[in-house]
């Protein structure tokens, strides 16, 4: 620690902190415009001048180190004319169109020359004009270059925490002008990151240009909805009409930074695909009723399949007390185990509950990706995650993290990694069983006899130069964190994966070292889901179903029994479906027809339910088939509480009210209830909170009131792992067919970013992605429409060249509408086989045989 003083008020820091950290510390404000404090400083605007006893210059705060005894001045007359002068050069050639500016009221250079400008110019030169007219780098980013200050926040936001480069500099001094590269942001995110820095108005919001200004918002703090990191956003809203989003440094795990998703593309709530009405199916068709008439059909409907089985199917979209009380609606009312919460892959919870009780680490992720290791495996950061993205970058880059990662498809954090380890779909759990050998021979003596006995008699996999680095990596580590994609649980060996992760995790506990572990969920509220009990064999907290004490104490206090058997998951209750064994089916916010695996079993099992009941915010593929669609108010519509891939529990709060005949979805179970001459209590958001406090063990003792902007993180009950060890799977099949394997893009995630015109502007049109090699091999060539065909289907798209991509591989991204991609999918089958051809090609081959070249072929 060192003793500063600062203004005669005197504290000790720790070593290295600079002057503005101790100043900030002490609450004095001294202005900047170059700092942002997850970057370097760059000591350009020369805004943040101090004196320091003993030196003849002025000092930049943001870059000068604390040293012991150190006395520093921030408010002497020198300071103020250097600061005024700094502001009159600024302004010299600054365009003064404050009233037409989007930044004005929220201009940083307005309130600096407010608080230390000069009252008069010195210059009487005309202003230097780069363009005289605004220029539109993006469909959603728009620049005035003779706004900028050199500042360098957008290009370095842009380089070293986003990750994009797409930004630049050229020019020198006060002819510098930042612009993007070839006159374009071709290379960009669209994140708008860039857009939140900026100091003044020199880059700006497109889809929000000229709509308000910020004392015309009505702002509220909640959370974004688009993947599992949970990111703080703070909507803005006029006159009950959604305008923007932006983010708060001061708060959330994002720390200001949001991708393309969180930032533009909230504008889904106020879509034109709303459903409005309740409506039930008439001779074949949908049409629109009141929610009495849809009572009255839905109560006939329910008694004529009373006695058959029923299942439920519920979006981890969906807030945490809308998820309790749809389990608890599903077991009491409907009296059934038959429960899940994931539509596009079938939970193998047998080999993920311990895994989850045994290593689940609810901690900060900046927290826990400091640790000397952290090793990412499956799926895509950079598309699934983008924040956690920036924020691995930054642990890479600035804490000098060891990342490791083990994927099939790359991305951009592979630059950044020490090792990368590419692993075909469901080739993950040979390459884990190899590292654990590796770690295991690395080690030696120092794994205790009784284990080394037991993994010896497990591993038999083959190393590698590639996982040979990984094991010495993790083996030099002291920490290790290991961060899971969800993406991995879409293979039929997720099981094998999932236990060679536990073989894993236990033998670097073994070797002493410091442990942490979370997954990487592409929806909002995945952990909330299995937290609520959203599965057939758990039940909140998840504990067994067949735990008769866990059973009874819920009973209690619900005040009715539960059935103790587990339940059928997604695919299973498809079964039943399609043999005739479900009653009612009843699907909350989840689009299966769309997502899961084999389109058509899908839709026939949909349309073999006696009665099937959709309620949803959106008219999808799914409510399309209903018997019975309930309107139910979308994100934003209703308040509740999500918790992220940290474990932390958010407050996702009401900004605008539901379109017409819409009901919340709590309100929605209450009615669907009483038909059945039942009734939930409690119904109210906050009353189920309460309740969830007081009977979900990790969520025990919290209060919304004491949530705040952070959120508060929910308890780890770990429970210590059974010491079993599983023997490695075999090595998948090599096969010379290419794999089609799937997940989100950049710009879309699941069907609810579908309905955003925003996003639709700026992202790609559906793509096929391949390797150099494999277009090469097969004819073809960046930007050729191709087909690809299944066994099952087809699909046309354009294709995507990417040299990183490893050969064998063929990637479509889910979140298409329009390619029916689960069409091409058979269930327990991934990757699924292919063949490609460019379309022209394809068609003129169709047209020999003499058959139609549409879908189905």
């Amino acid at each position: 620690m060192v003793r500063v003083t600062i203004n005669e008020q005197t504290l000790e820091v720790e070593t290295g902190s600079t002057v503005l950290q101790a100043a900030e510390r002490l609450g004095i404000d001294i202005p900047t415009f170059c700092y942002l404090k997850r970057l370097p400083a760059l000591a350009s605007c020369r805004m943040c001048l101090v004196e320091i006893e003993g030196q003849r210059r002025l000092q930049p705060s943001c870059a000068t180190a604390v040293t012991d005894g150190m006395v520093v001045r921030t408010n002497t007359p020198l300071i103020d004319e250097t600061r005024s002068s700094m502001l009159d050069m600024l302004l010299a050639n600054h365009p003064l169109d404050c009233p037409i500016c989007d930044k004005g009221g929220e201009c940083e250079l307005q309130d600096m020359v407010m608080a230390y400008g000069p009252r008069e110019s010195r210059f009487r030169d005309a202003k230097r004009v780069f363009h005289s007219e605004d220029i539109r780098l993006s469909p959603v980013i728009i620049m005035n270059v003779n706004r900028c200050i050199q500042c360098q926040r957008c290009v370095r936001m842009c380089e070293e925490v986003v990750g994009a480069v797409a930004l630049g500099t050229v020019e020198k001094g006060m002819d510098t002008a930042v612009t993007g590269f070839e006159g374009s942001l071709a290379s960009c995110d669209q994140c708008g990151n860039c857009v939140e820095v900026c100091p003044v108005g020199a880059l700006m919001s497109f889809p929000y240009r000229y709509k308000a200004r910020p004392w015309d918002l009505a702002e509220t703090d909640t959370v974004c909805p688009h993947c599992g990191t949970g990111c703080q956003l703070t909507v803005g809203t006029r006159k009950g009409e959604f305008m923007r989003v932006r983010s708060k440094a001061e708060h959330g795990v994002n720390r200001e930074t949001l991708c393309v998703r969180g930032r533009f593309g909230l504008d889904f709530v106020a879509s034109q695909d709303r459903i409005k009405r309740p409506m039930v199916r008439r001779d074949g068709t949908l049409v629109p009723v009141s929610w009495e008439e849809a009572g009255d059909y839905l109560q006939k409907r329910l008694s004529v399949v009373e006695g058959k089985p029923a299942g439920g199917l519920a979006s981890s979209r969906l807030p945490n007390e809308m998820l309790y009380q749809f389990q608890k609606m599903m077991r009491t009312v409907f009296r059934t185990n038959n429960i899940d919460c994931a539509s596009r892959w079938s939970t193998p919870f047998d080999a993920l509950g311990p895994l989850v009780a045994g290593f689940y680490t609810r901690a900060p992720l900046e927290e826990v990706i400091g640790n000397d290791c952290v090793l990412v495996i499956g799926g895509n950061v950079t598309d699934e995650n983008p924040v956690t993205e920036y924020l691995l970058r930054d642990g890479a880059r600035r804490r000098q993290s060891g990342l490791l990662m083990l994927s099939a498809r790359p991305s951009r954090l592979d630059a950044d990694a020490r090792a990368v380890v590419r692993a075909s779909p469901g080739g993950e759990a040979a390459r884990l069983a190899a590292v654990v050998v590796g770690l295991v021979e690395a080690a030696g003596e120092a794994m205790p006899g009784e284990m080394l006995a037991k993994i010896g008699a497990t591993t038999a996999a083959t190393n590698s130069d590639e996982t040979d680095r990984l094991a010495r990596a993790l083996l030099e580590g002291r920490s290790v964190t290991v961060l899971v994609s969800a993406d991995l649980l879409r293979s039929s060996l997720a099981r094998a994966t999932l236990q060679q992760l536990n073989n894993l995790l236990q033998v670097l506990r073994v070797l002493g070292k410091g442990l942490a572990m979370q997954f990487l969920f592409d929806r909002v509220n995945q952990l909330g889901a299995w937290d609520m009990g959203v599965l057939p064999a758990v039940l909140p907290g998840l504990c067994a179903v067949t735990d008769d004490a866990a059973r009874a104490t819920l009973e209690r206090a619900w005040g009715a029994e539960i059935p103790s058997e587990p339940g059928a998951d997604f695919d299973a209750m498809l079964e039943l479906c399609d043999t005739g064994r479900i009653g009612a089916l009843y699907i909350a916010g989840s689009d299966p027809l769309m997502s899961y695996p084999d389109r058509e079993f899908v839709q026939r099992a949909l349309r073999a339910a006696d009665l099937l009941i959709v309620q949803d915010a959106f008219l999808t593929d799914t409510a399309g088939v209903a018997d019975v669609v309930l309107p139910a108010a979308s994100y934003g519509e209703e308040s509740g509480t999500f918790t992220n891939n940290e474990g932390r529990i958010q407050k996702v709060c009401k900004f605008r009210d539901p379109p017409l005949d819409s009901r919340g979805n709590l309100a929605i179970f209450d009615f669907v209830a009483a038909l059945r001459n039942q009734a939930l209590r409690p119904s109210v958001q906050r009353e189920i909170f309460d309740e969830i406090a007081r009977l979900v063990p990790a969520y025990e003792g919290l209060t919304q009131d004491r949530l705040g902007a952070d959120g508060a993180f929910t308890k780890a009950s770990r429970v210590p792992p059974v010491g079993e060890f599983f023997a490695p799977p075999l090595a998948p099949i090599a096969t010379d067919r290419l794999m089609l394997i799937t997940g989100n893009c950049l710009f879309h995630n699941g069907y609810l970013s579908e309905h955003s015109e925003i996003l639709n502007t700026v992202a790609d049109d559906p793509y096929v992605e391949m390797s150099a090699r494999d277009a090469v091999k097969l004819g073809l060539s960046d930007g050729d429409q191709v087909v690809v065909r299944s066994a099952q289907s087809e699909l046309t798209a354009q294709l995507k060249v990417n040299k990183r991509f490893p050969t064998g591989l063929v990637f479509v991204p889910e979140n298409y509408r329009a390619l029916r991609l689960n069409g091409l999918m058979r269930r327990g089958e991934y990757p699924c086989p292919v063949n490609v051809q460019k379309a022209h090609a394809a068609f003129e081959i169709a047209t020999v045989v003499g058959v139609g070249a549409g879908p189905g072929i």
